[in-house]
C-alpha cells in the first residue's frame, strides 16, 4: 500500500459511514469473549480490526498480481521463452 493512502487511514477524523450486517449470535458472542484478551475495546473494534487486515491483505495481494502480470507481458514482448517464464514463476512459488 502507499505511504500516502497509510496516512491517510491512521487519520482519526476520517469520515465514516454507517452499515448494518448480519452476523450469528454465537459469533457475536466470540468477538466479545475474544475483542478484550486481545486489547480491543469492544467487539465492533475487533471487527473492523478483522475487515482492515482481510482488506489490506487482498488489495496487497491484488496489486502486487497486476504487477507481476505486467511484468511477465514485458518478458514476453523482450522475447523470454514461456519455458523460461513458467519455470521462474514455479521456483518463486515454491520459495514464498
Amino acid at each position: 500500500m502507499k505511504i500516502n493512502k497509510i496516512a491517510k487511514r491512521l487519520q482519526k477524523d476520517r469520515p465514516m459511514t454507517m452499515v448494518s450486517i448480519r452476523i450469528p449470535d454465537d459469533v457475536i458472542d466470540d468477538l466479545k469473549r475474544v475483542a478484550p484478551m486481545l486489547g480491543f475495546s469492544g467487539y465492533q473494534a475487533l471487527v473492523k480490526a478483522y475487515i482492515g487486515q482481510g482488506l489490506r491483505a487482498d488489495i496487497e495481494r491484488l496489486e502486487n498480481s497486476v504487477e507481476v502480470s505486467a511484468f511477465i507481458e514485458s518478458l514476453r514482448k523482450k522475447g523470454v521463452k514461456e519455458e523460461i517464464i513458467s519455470s521462474a514463476m514455479a521456483e518463486a512459488q515454491s520459495s514464498a
